[in-house]
C-alpha cells in the first residue's frame, strides 16, 4: 500500500509540471528571430558521439513512438516494482533524460536543414504582396476614366435614338389598323366553311385570325369578333369530336387523316388521342351490349323494352342455347372490327407522324396558304395587297411566332406522347374485350352443348385469345383460366360419358372383323380432318400455337392459320374477318370396303381353289407326294398370312373417333392438354384391360406365367387405377368417392365362344381383339409427336411413361391371349400317355422312331389345316401366325422334355432312341411350319446330352440349367448309371436348393 500511495503522488506531481515547459523549450521559444532559427541559439553543454545517439534512439521503447495517446508517465511508474530501489530509479531517470537531449537534438538537426527554404518562400510571398497592391490602383484609375466617356458621349445618342422608335412605334400602329381591317372581314367566310364542313381550312384560318386578334386584343373593335371565334373553335371541336368517335367502328385512312390534321392545327393532338382511347372503350362497352340485347329480344319473342335497362350480365345470362353460338360469332366480329379499327390507327400514326415530323414547321402553312390561294376569296386577294403594299405578310408573321415558340421540341414531345398513349391503349382495349367475352362465356351453362359445338365456342373463343396476342402480346390468363375451368367440367361429364359407352360397346361387341380399306389410317376418319396439313410436317413445333379450325383452315407454324404466313391483321385488313367461315359441309368417309377378301382382288383362296390332295388327311404323310402338297398348303397359307389388312372392330373406330374428338378439344385449349391427353390413355387402357380380361386371363396362362413383368405390372396399375371393384355381398360399403372416376369392368358377351376346339377355342375373335388393340396402339404412335407438342412440358414425363408401359405392352399382350390357343390346340396330355408306355431300357440301337411322335406331328398337322380354315374367315397376320406356332413347338418342346424325365429306367441305347425319335420330329416339323431356328430345339437336345455327361460336369450343368423343374432334373440324375450314390446324393441335394432358391 506504501508502494501504491507513492506511485499516485509521482503521477499527481508530474501531471502538475507537463503545463511547465522545459528548460530546452523556454531557451527555444524567447529567442528573437535574428535572421538564422531560434533553435540554433540552443548550445548543448557537451558533445555527444553519433554512434552513441543512434545506439540511444534504438533503445527507446516502442511506446514512445505510438500516435495514439499513451500516458508515458503512467507506464513508466508501473514499472516501479514492489520494493522500490532508489538507485534503479535514479539510473532509470538519467535514462530518460539522455533519451530526450538526443531526441531534441534531432529535432533542431531537421529544424536547421529546412530554414534556407522556408525563408526562401517567405520572401516570395512578399512580393507577391507589393505586386496585388500595384494591380489594385491600376484598376482604380481605369474606372475612373470609362465614368467620364460614358457621361461625355451616352446623352447625344439617347435623344437619336427615342425618335427613332417613335418613327417605329407609328409603322407598327399602321399595319395593326390594317390586320384589324382584314380581320372584320373574316367572320362571313368562316361561317361558309362550316356550312361546307372544311373543317382544316376553317380551322386555320380561325386560329390565324385568333392569333392575329390575339395581339391587338386591347382594341375595343375586334373584342366581339375574338368571342365569336372562340365560338366557333368550339362547335368545330365538337363536331370533330364526333367525327373522332366514327374511326372507332370503321377506320378510314381518308376521314382519320382529315381529323387529324383538324387536331394539329388546334395543337390538341394530346386530347384528341385521349378522346380517342375514351371513344374505343365507349364503342366496345355499347357494340357488346347491342348485339347481345339484339339476340335477347329476338329469342324472348315477348318484344319486352326492359332488357333495355338491364345490365350487359343479366343480359349473357338470358342467351339460349340455340342462340349462344351466332350470337358469340357476331360479337367476335363486332369486336374484331374494334380492334382492327385501333390497329390500323397504330399503323397510320407510326407511318404519318415521322413524316409529320420531317415536315413539321413551315410546310403545313405553305400548304395553307396555296389553298386559300386557289380557292378564289375575293377578300383574301383584297387583304393580300394591301398587306404586300405595307410590306409584311399575315402568314409571315404567324410562322415566325411558331418558329420563335420551339415547335420542333413540342412536336417531338407530343409524338412521344401520343405513341406511348396508344402503345397503353393495345391492353386496356384488349382487357376491355376480353372481359366483355369472358361474361358471356359465363353467364351461359355449356354442360348440355354437345362435343362439336361445344369445341365450335372454344375455336371461336380460342382465336380471338390468338388475335388478342398478337394485337398487344396479351396471353389472356383471366379468359383462358374461366375455359379451363368450365371445359374441365364440361369435359369431366363427357369423358364419363364415352367410358360407360365404351364399356357398353365393349360388352355387346361380337369380335367380328370390320372391313376397312388396306390403307386405312385414323386420319381418314372424319374426326381427324384437321390434322391432315399436321402430318405433312409432324416433328415441327408449330402444334405448340397451332389452333384447331373447325371450318377446315390448314395449321401452321406460330399459331397462324392462313397460308402466306400472314398474320389474322394482315390477311382481314381490307375486308372479312377471321370468324366469317362457315364450317364445311358435312364430308363422307370413304373407309370401309365390301369385304377384306375385296381387298385382294376378288379372293382367290376359297375352297375350290385348294386341290383335292391339299385336304388329304395326315395318314399319307409320309409319302413324298403329300410332303410337297403340305409345302404347297404352306405356301398358300403365308400368301394369305401376308396381306396387309387392318384388322378393327367398331368398337376401335368408335374409340378413334373419340379419340379424335379429343384432339379438337386440346388443340383448341392447350391449358387442359394434359388433361385431356390423361383422359384419352384411359380409353386405351381401357380397351386393353379388356381385351386381357376377355381373351388373356385364363387359368393356363397365369400357370404358364406367359406374361411379362412388364405387362404385369400395367395391367395391375390399370386395375387398381381405373376398375371399380365389384361388391362382395355382405361385405362392408365402401366410399363411393374413392370409385367415382372408376369404370365397372365390362363382362364378355355370350354369343362369343371361347371354349369350342372346332374354332380353335375362339382364336378368330381373339385375333380380332389383340390386332384390333395392335392397330389402335400403332394409330396412337402416330399422334406421340403432336401430342408432345402439345402437352405441357412438366407433363411430358407422363406422356413418355404412357407410351412405354401402356402403349407398346399392346403387342406384348399377344403373347397369353394366344398361349392359351396353343395350349388347347394340342392334347399334350395324350402325348405324354403315349410317352409313358415307351421302354427306353432298350438293349438294342432302335432305327424306328415310337408312334408318339406320329401322334404329336399329326395333331400339329391338324392344328395348321384349322388355321388355314379360320384364315379363309379372319386374316391371321404372319406375327400371329408364328406366334401360335412358336408356343406349339415350345410346348411340344416341353413335353417331350416332361416325357422323357418320366422314364424310370433308361439305357444308352435308351437315350439313342429319344435322339432319334426328337429328330424325326423336327424333320417333319420343318415341313409343317416355317420357323426358323426351331423354339427350344436346344432345350430338348441338351436333356437328352446331358446323360453322358460325366460325373465332374453334371454339378455345374444342373447349376447352369435352371429351366429345367426339379422332377425332371432329379429323374436324369437317378437314371444315369454311370454315377455311384454319393455323387447321386448330392446332386439330388444341390436340385433341392436350386428348388427351395425358386420358391
Amino acid at each position: 500500500m506504501a508502494v501504491m500511495d507513492i506511485k499516485r503522488k509521482f503521477q499527481n506531481l508530474l501531471r502538475k509540471q507537463e503545463s511547465v515547459p522545459s528548460p530546452v523549450e523556454e531557451d527555444i521559444n524567447h529567442d528573437l528571430f535574428t535572421g538564422e532559427p531560434a533553435i540554433a541559439k540552443y548550445k548543448h553543454s557537451h558533445v555527444v558521439n553519433p554512434h552513441e545517439e543512434q545506439e540511444v534512439l534504438e533503445n527507446i521503447e516502442e511506446v514512445y513512438f505510438n500516435n495514439r495517446h499513451v500516458d508515458t508517465s503512467e507506464y513508466e511508474l508501473q514499472k516501479v516494482p514492489e520494493n522500490p530501489d532508489l538507485d534503479q530509479i535514479d539510473r532509470d531517470r538519467q535514462k530518460l533524460r539522455k533519451q530526450l537531449q538526443v531526441v531534441s537534438k534531432k529535432v533542431s538537426d531537421l529544424v536547421l536543414q529546412n530554414h534556407p527554404a522556408y525563408a526562401t518562400e517567405l520572401q516570395r510571398v512578399m512580393e507577391l504582396q507589393k505586386t496585388l497592391q500595384l494591380a489594385s490602383i491600376i484598376c482604380a484609375n481605369g474606372r475612373r476614366q470609362l465614368s467620364g466617356a460614358r457621361k461625355s458621349f451616352t446623352t447625344a445618342s439617347l435623344k437619336m435614338l427615342a425618335n427613332y422608335r417613335k418613327r417605329q412605334q407609328l409603322i407598327g400602329l399602321l399595319k395593326s389598323l390594317r390586320t384589324i381591317k382584314t380581320l372584320q372581314r373574316t367572320d362571313l367566310r368562316l361561317r361558309e366553311m362550316m356550312e361546307e364542313e372544311d373543317y382544316c381550312s376553317a380551322i386555320q384560318l380561325c386560329l390565324e385570325c385568333q392569333k392575329a386578334a390575339s395581339t391587338f386584343k386591347h382594341f375595343t373593335c375586334i373584342s366581339e369578333l375574338s368571342s365569336k371565334l372562340q365560338d366557333t373553335l368550339e362547335m368545330i371541336e365538337e363536331q370533330l369530336d364526333v367525327a373522332l368517335s366514327k374511326t372507332c367502328s370503321h377506320f378510314d385512312v381518308v376521314h382519320y387523316e382529315k381529323v387529324q390534321i383538324a387536331y394539329r392545327l388546334l395543337d390538341k393532338t394530346q386530347t384528341a388521342m385521349d378522346q380517342l382511347h375514351m371513344h374505343f372503350t365507349s364503342a366496345i362497352h355499347s357494340t357488346a351490349f347491342q348485339i347481345v340485347l339484339g339476340y335477347v329480344e329476338l329469342c324472348s319473342g315477348t318484344g319486352d323494352s326492359n332488357f333495355q335497362k338491364r345490365s350487359y350480365v343479366d343480359l349473357c345470362k338470358n342467351i339460349t342455347q340455340e342462340s349462344f353460338k351466332p350470337c358469340l360469332v357476331d360479337l367476335c366480329k363486332a369486336l374484331w372490327e374494334v380492334m382492327k379499327s385501333y390497329h390500323k390507327t397504330i399503323l397510320w400514326h407510326e407511318s404519318h407522324d415521322e413524316e409529320f415530323i420531317r415536315e413539321s414547321g413551315m410546310s403545313l402553312f405553305h400548304i395553307d396558304e396555296e389553298f386559300i390561294r386557289e380557292s378564289g376569296m375575293s377578300l383574301f386577294h383584297i387583304d393580300e395587297e394591301s398587306i404586300r403594299e405595307s410590306g409584311m405578310s399575315l402568314f409571315h408573321i404567324d410562322e415566325e411566332f411558331i418558329r420563335e415558340s420551339g415547335v420542333d421540341v413540342d412536336i417531338s414531345l407530343k409524338m412521344k406522347y401520343i405513341r406511348q398513349k396508344l402503345d397503353h391503349g393495345l391492353t386496356r382495349i384488349w382487357h376491355d374485350v376480353q372481359q366483355k367475352v369472358k361474361i358471356y362465356i359465363l353467364g351461359t351453362d355449356m354442360a348440355n352443348f354437345k362435343l362439336e359445338d361445344f369445341i365450335r365456342v372454344l375455336d371461336l373463343v380460342n382465336r380471338l385469345i390468338e388475335i388478342g396476342e398478337e394485337f398487344c402480346g396479351s396471353k389472356s390468363e383471366g379468359l383462358q383460366d374461366s375455359l379451363k375451368q368450365q371445359s374441365l367440367n364440361y369435359f369431366k361429364n363427357h369423358h364419363r360419358y364415352r367410358m360407360d359407352e365404351l364399356g357398353m360397346f365393349l360388352e355387346n361387341e361380337g369380335w367380328e372383323i370390320c372391313p376397312v380399306k388396306s390403307n386405312f389410317t385414323l386420319l381418314q376418319l372424319l374426326e381427324f380432318r384437321f390434322m391432315k396439313s399436321w402430318t405433312r410436317s409432324p416433328t415441327t413445333n408449330s402444334l405448340v400455337n397451332s389452333q384447331y379450325v373447325a371450318e377446315g383452315e390448314e395449321s401452321l407454324p406460330n399459331g397462324d392459320h392462313r397460308g402466306g404466313g400472314e398474320r389474322y391483321f394482315d390477311q382481314y385488313k381490307d375486308e372479312g374477318s377471321p370468324f366469317d367461315v362457315q364450317p364445311d359441309e358435312e364430308e363422307n368417309e370413304d373407309v370401309f370396303s365390301g369385304s377384306w377378301d375385296d381387298e385382294d382382288g376378288g379372293g382367290s383362296d376359297t375352297d375350290s381353289d385348294e386341290p383335292d390332295e391339299l385336304k388329304q388327311d395326315y395318314i399319307d404323310e409320309l409319302t413324298g407326294e403329300a410332303q410337297s402338297n403340305r409345302q404347297f398348303r404352306r405356301r398358300i397359307s403365308r400368301n394369305k398370312n401376308q396381306r396387309h389388312i387392318p384388322i378393327v372392330t367398331n368398337t376401335t373406330l368408335n374409340v378413334l373417333r373419340v379419340i379424335g374428338k379429343y384432339m379438337q378439344m386440346m388443340t383448341v385449349l392447350k391449358p387442359i392438354a394434359f388433361d385431356v391427353i390423361n383422359c384419352m390413355s384411359q380409353l386405351f387402357e381401357y380397351y386393353l384391360y379388356t381385351v386381357h380380361i376377355f381373351f388373356g386371363a385364363d387359368t393356363w396362362v397365369m400357370n404358364e406365367r406367359s406374361l411379362n413383368n412388364r405387362l404385369h405390372l400395367t395391367l395391375q396399375r390399370i386395375r387398381n387405377n381405373l376398375i371399380a371393384e365389384t361388391p362382395v355381398p355382405g361385405a362392408p360399403p365402401t366410399d363411393p368417392e374413392n370409385g367415382r372416376d372408376k369404370i365397372p369392368q365390362p363382362h364378355l358377351s355370350p354369343i362369343v365362344d371361347l371354349s369350342g376346339s372346332g374354332r380353335l377355342f375362339g382364336l378368330a375373335e381373339r385375333v380380332v381383339a389383340a390386332e384390333s388393340l395392335v392397330f389402335l396402339a400403332s394409330q396412337m404412335e402416330l399422334l406421340y409427336p403432336h401430342l408432345e407438342a402439345m402437352i405441357p412440358g412438366n407433363k411430358k414425363v407422363f406422356l413418355q411413361q404412357f407410351f412405354s408401359q401402356t402403349v407398346k405392352m399392346a403387342a406384348e399382350l399377344r403373347k397369353p391371349v394366344y398361349w392359351t390357343v396353343s395350349v388347347q390346340a394340342v392334347d399334350y396330355d395324350n402325348i405324354l400317355h403315349h410317352m409313358s408306355g415307351v421302354k427306353w431300357d432298350v438293349k438294342d440301337i432302335m432305327s424306328q422312331h415310337n408312334s408318339y411322335v406320329d401322334v404329336m406331328l399329326k395333331s400339329l398337322e391338324q392344328l395348321s389345316v384349322r388355321l388355314v380354315d379360320i384364315n379363309r374367315r379372319v386374316p391371321i397376320p404372319k406375327v400371329v401366325y408364328d406366334l401360335i406356332w412358336e408356343h406349339c413347338v415350345r410346348l411340344s418342346n416341353r413335353t417331350i422334355v416332361e416325357g422323357y424325365a418320366g422314364a424310370k429306367k433308361c439305357s444308352n441305347e435308351g437315350r439313342a432312341l429319344m435322339q432319334l425319335d426328337f429328330q424325326q420330329f423336327l424333320s417333319k416339323l420343318e415341313t409343317i411350319v416355317d420357323l426358323r431356328p426351331i423354339p427350344e430345339r436346344e432345350y430338348v437336345e441338351a436333356y437328352i446330352k446331358a446323360y453322358y455327361l460325366p460325373e465332374s460336369q453334371m454339378d455345374s450343368w444342373i447349376l447352369e440349367h435352371k429351366e429345367y423343374s426339379n422332377k425332371q432334373l432329379l429323374s436324369l440324375i437317378n437314371s444315369v448309371d454311370h454315377i455311384n450314390k454319393k455323387a447321386r446324393q448330392r446332386l439330388i441335394a444341390t436340385v433341392e436348393d436350386m428348388d427351395r432358391q425358386r420358391r
